[in-house]
């Protein structure tokens, strides 16, 4: 049977998700401001959570309809068999987001969609599901818009940017799906040698070295759905494997390189690159992005430099900037280079044209990613 899904990602990579749900056989693809709604069978869900690089989650829609108030959202959400969806000892969380949603309390509308399935499993099974909001089994996602209700399992858990790999927090982490999309963005291919100059936590590096691996990025998680009724372990394991099978040796030749000016941020990275069994992959050093040189004569140059919100005193980075645009100049012409940042002056500061300013967000953080050409003398202002 053909099923209804949809896929929320960072805002901006809505295109980019479509795209890599294409790869994955999906039909019926429609991108909208934060996600993508798709179709396919059951064990699409599967390939999705596992292989998708840009989605934050995957949402399987079991109804929907109109509403005017929370008795019609109760009556909606009661009417779904939840018997047939997820057994009574799961644990359960709802989560409902809304857009010019008529409803007066949020919160209300969430309680009375748990009290609707709770009652359904009382009334047919006797017991009813207990809930937990910090580690649930079974999540249920309702997303209201001025009339109607539409109603999701999570098939995903903990979010997919949450990949299993990561040890210990950066104070301002490049989310692992951002840093997925910053790539496709920038149109980089494992081919092409990669630098992140000021790696911090590694996640641009990681995700790289990942793609080049062809390692899943779901291969060392567990996932929502394997807590759902439908859930078939034998086709699951079939699936894994098949993905597991094609992780690639380690290359002969480096050519993906990441190095910062902080030592504890080259630590970070290498132990990244160990958790996600990816290190082989990326050669790690301490260097100063204003004085390093080029690791290859040409190649994509892709970094998330500090900015305002990760540095106590923003007015430092002022000098900061004309300063790499002079050092990408000098020492990286024949290269391409990607900056994202959510310090908008970095634009007008650099000193270099920008051939494409792609808006994203990260998090609540409105961002830009700038591309450039570097050609020595050229491109400055």
């Amino acid at each position: 049977m053909t099923e209804r899904y949809f896929a929320p990602c960072p805002r901006g990579l809505e295109t980019t998700l479509a795209d890599e749900l294409a790869s994955f056989g999906a039909r019926e693809i429609a991108a909208v401001e934060g996600g993508v709604g798709f179709a396919g069978e059951l064990d699409l869900a599967y390939r999705a959570n596992l292989e998708s690089r840009i989605a934050s989650r995957i949402l399987w829609r079991v109804d929907g309809g109109e509403y005017r108030n929370e008795r019609d959202i109760y009556a909606l959400v009661r009417g779904v068999d939840w018997t047939r969806l997820f057994k009574p000892g799961r644990t359960l969380r709802v989560d409902v987001a809304a857009t010019r949603s008529p409803l007066a309390s949020l919160e209300f509308a969430t309680l009375r969609i748990k009290d609707a399935i709770c009652d359904r499993f009382r009334d047919e099974r006797g017991v009813r599901p207990s809930v937990d909001k910090r580690v649930p089994d079974v999540r249920v996602h309702a997303h209201l818009t001025e009339r109607s209700a539409t109603i999701y399992l999570d098939t995903s858990g903990e979010p997919l940017f949450k990949r299993g790999y990561r040890r210990d927090a950066d104070d301002a982490p490049l989310r692992e799906n951002l840093a997925a999309g910053l790539l496709a963005l920038a149109k980089w291919a494992p081919s092409q040698p990669l630098l992140d100059p000021m790696c911090g936590g590694g996640t641009i590096a990681t995700e790289a070295a990942q793609i080049a691996a062809e390692r899943a990025p779901g291969l060392a998680r567990t996932f929502g759905f394997q807590k759902l009724a439908w859930y078939d372990g034998p086709a699951w394991q079939r699936i894994r494997q098949h993905a597991h099978d094609r992780v690639r040796e380690a290359p002969h030749a480096v050519s993906i390189f990441a190095s910062d000016v902080a030592a504890a941020a080259v630590s970070r990275t290498s132990s990244t690159l160990r958790a996600a069994k990816v290190d082989a992959f990326v050669h790690v050093e301490v260097a100063n992005v204003l004085t390093r040189a080029a690791p290859a004569p040409e190649g994509l140059l892709l970094a998330n430099p500090p900015y305002g919100v990760r540095l106590a005193d923003a007015a430092q980075l002022a000098p900061f900037y004309p300063r790499l645009g002079d050092a990408l100049k000098q020492r990286f012409a024949g290269w391409s280079a990607g900056l994202f940042t959510g310090d908008l002056r970095l634009a007008k500061l650099i000193g270099l044209k920008a051939e494409r300013r792609i808006p994203l967000w990260n998090g609540a953080i409105e961002c830009r990613l700038f591309l450039f050409r570097l050609v020595e003398g050229a491109m400055r202002r």
